[in-house]
Formats: structure tokens, sequence, C-alpha cells
């Protein structure tokens, strides 16, 4: 019997809330997968609202190209943050719009585990605007109480140190507990024992959508 699932799109699209939560959550699988398929980053709000912010769009733009991702793939936007919900229909139509750009095979989003209102609402229109498609929910650690991850993914230890590498462009966030590089490397390992892998990023299971078929050699 054959214990790997392996699954591909040729088409990947990562959407986030704020700069910082597509790297946290996923990082690690960007870094593996983006020469083999195209990599769309997504994030809705730059934070320019705050001052203490203002150097976000330059940090996210070089996590990005630390993960190898094209600079025509990563896209900010400039919703509110906190507001999401009361921009819940401009959000749905930005993704919608995403959708007959890019026709992804696979969306990865906000776990829906998480409660912070940005996210909740980016996963609740993720399910609307992407009926038909995978949906995967990702954890960006210091928002969601309760996830468990159901789908494991395994990813190299050289894209690890990547993942770490792109949230140091973050200097802003320099003094966050969650981008101590101990807890990014020990959450991977941690997911990977839950695979019986060195290491892996884990996901909750938002919708799977696909056939079943024999054994392609």
């Amino acid at each position: 019997m054959n214990h790997n699932m392996t699954f591909f799109g040729e088409s990947v699209l990562c959407i986030g809330a704020h700069p910082d939560d597509i790297e946290l959550g996923c990082g690690a699988l960007i870094a593996d997968i983006v020469d083999q398929t195209n990599v769309i980053c997504v994030t809705l709000s730059d934070n320019q609202e705050d001052p203490l912010l203002k150097n976000l769009v330059e940090e996210f733009n070089d996590s990005m190209s630390i993960l190898g991702v094209k600079p025509e793939n990563a896209i900010l936007h400039d919703f509110t943050t906190r507001r999401f919900q009361a921009a819940r229909q401009e959000i749905l139509e930005v993704m919608v719009g995403l959708k007959k750009q890019y026709h992804p095979e696979v969306v990865l989003v906000h776990t829906a585990q998480d409660i912070h209102q940005d996210h909740k609402t980016i996963t609740e229109e993720a399910l609307r605007a992407f009926r038909g498609t995978t949906v995967l929910g990702f954890d960006v650690l210091r928002s969601s109480y309760g996830f468990f991850p159901d789908f494991l993914v395994e990813v190299s230890e050289e894209a690890v140190k990547t993942k770490i590498q792109a949230l140091k462009a973050y200097k802003t966030y320099a003094d966050k507990y969650y981008f101590d590089e101990s807890i990014i490397h020990a959450t991977a390992i941690r997911h990977g024992a839950l695979a019986e892998r060195p290491y892996a990023e884990g996901f909750d299971i938002l919708r799977i959508v696909g056939q079943f078929g024999n054994k392609v050699y």
C-alpha cells in the first residue's frame, strides 16, 4: 500500500489578511513548490494606516522574494485592518476576480479555528468565492484556538530554513514571540512527527475536491 498522497495544482493561490500571515502559515510549502507551479500570494491589508508599520510593504516584498515568489505574484491590497467584516462584499469580489484570473486548483487561507476577525472573514468569503476548488486552512499560531492539522504536507529541511529567513525580513515584527526561529522550527518538527516525516506544514481541510483514479506508472 502506498502511504503517500501526492496533490498538485498548476496554480496555487495563497490568501492572507496581513503581511506575514502567509509566510507564517505556509511559507515552507511555498518555498518547496514555487519552482514547480504558479504560486500567487495575495495579502488583503498592507497595514499602512498605522504609521508604526510603514515598512511592512517593503518587508512583505522582501519576504516573498526570499520564498521565490515572482514580484507580479506577490500582491498587496489596502483593506483596513480589523474592518474586514464591513468590507465583506468587496473582499468577496476581489476573490472572485482572483478565481477568474488565475483559476487556482488549490487555495490556502486561514484556518477555520482562527478567531481574528479579519482572518475569519477571509476564510468565510473564500469558501463562497472558490466553490468547486480545494481549500485548505493554515495556522498563524498567534490567533487560533483548537487548531489541529488534519492535512499534513511534507516539506524539506531547506524549505523550513527558507521560511525562517523570509520571516526575518519582517524587522518590524522582530520582537514578536511567534517569529522566534525555535518556535517556527519546532512547529515544523511537530507537524512532521504527526505525519511520520522529518518536517511538515499542517492545514485543516475546508474543502477537498478531486477524484479517485488508478495509479499512474
